[in-house]
């Protein structure tokens, strides 16, 4: 049996980025309620409650971004210059927040404008990548198998509209990540910001959703056209399912409502894919126009699979060791 290599690195890249996703998400989405809390304290137990964390959380984007490089390389060569400017700003954003990370100290002169820093590298990194999803969906203008476009083509109505939703999404992520890991007022306040982004959230979901089949026949088609209209109906009635657990777990739950968001994300990662697969350049490149040569994808795919595995498995201890909740008096330095 031939191993159909182009299919199983999209499925590598596709978990790489659904896990940098729910994990950075929700260290962003900390950074972006931090203007929301009432004192400097506060912030740093929300700070603590992702400071083991953090920093791997990352990891998943550069093996995103590198298995692209190795496994598609004309994608990356097409998304690359079309995407270019939106990625700097995120990276810059994102080196911002590490600064502001390790610089932070509390009960310090400098404690307040460090906070300001990382609310600001977490909110710019956090609208660039929904900048980028939205300049991605809309899709890329190709010739001969380039990139034909201008350097502004992905700044557009729709781009931003992705952009203000993947920050109310992370927003979300970090509130209910406060509501599973921190006590006392931190995860009052946690309680009550989820109820109110979820239900801006949700608004996103259902702009995002009606937008892309008006905007893009090809989405229309794919979602609209038999027989998928047929079973595909099931993404939306089972997202709507989802929230609606969310918002009735934030009251008295303490897990349920992080869960109940990854699941709301991980049913808008599934709908995006319904709605580009297979073109990892949409609207016209596919997984197997773009693939390196198979004996690349092999070489990589041997050390992946040995690798990964290890990568996981730290995570998952990592996340285990610091299992529990953080008290008031907890902080990172």
């Amino acid at each position: 049996m031939v191993l159909d290599l182009p299919t199983i690195w999209a499925a590598l890249l596709g978990t790489a980025v659904a896990l940098y996703v729910v994990m950075d998400g929700f260290d962003l989405g900390i950074g972006l309620l931090f203007p929301f809390a009432a004192n400097e304290r506060q912030r740093d137990q929300m700070m603590a409650s992702v400071a083991p964390y953090w920093d791997g959380n990352e990891t998943w984007l550069v093996l995103g971004g590198g298995g692209l490089l190795v496994a598609f390389p004309r994608a990356y060569a097409v998304i690359m210059p079309a995407l270019y400017l939106p990625v700097i700003a995120m990276l810059l954003a994102l080196v911002l927040r590490g600064v502001a990370f390790e610089f932070r100290a509390p009960q310090a002169d400098t404690t307040a404008a460090w906070s300001i820093a990382f609310f600001a590298g977490s909110a710019l990194a956090a609208f660039c990548q929904g900048v980028i999803l939205g300049g991605y969906i809309q899709g890329i203008h190709v010739e001969n198998g380039a990139f034909a476009g201008g350097p502004f083509d992905w700044a557009t109505p729709f781009a931003a509209l992705c952009g203000l939703g993947v920050m109310a999404g992370y927003a979300l992520l970090g509130a209910t990540w406060l509501i599973m890991k921190t006590e006392g007022a931190v995860a009052d306040l946690a309680r009550r910001q989820a109820r109110v982004l979820l239900v801006v959230v949700m608004g996103f979901m259902v702009a995002v959703s009606v937008w892309t089949p008006l905007a893009f026949a090809r989405i229309e088609a794919r979602w609209f056209s038999a027989p998928n209209i047929y079973v595909l109906w099931i993404v939306p009635v089972v997202t709507a399912a989802v929230a609606v657990t969310v918002w009735r777990a934030t009251e008295r739950r303490d897990w349920v409502p992080f869960v109940g968001t990854v699941g709301l994300f991980l049913l808008g990662y599934l709908g995006l894919a319904i709605s580009t697969y297979p073109y990892v350049v949409p609207p016209v490149l596919t997984i197997w126009d773009t693939a390196a040569a198979r004996s690349s994808q092999i070489f990589m795919l041997a050390g992946t699979v040995v690798l990964l595995p290890i990568i996981l498995a730290y995570v998952a201890y990592v996340y285990w060791l610091f299992r529990g909740k953080v008290r008031e008096d907890e902080s990172y330095h």
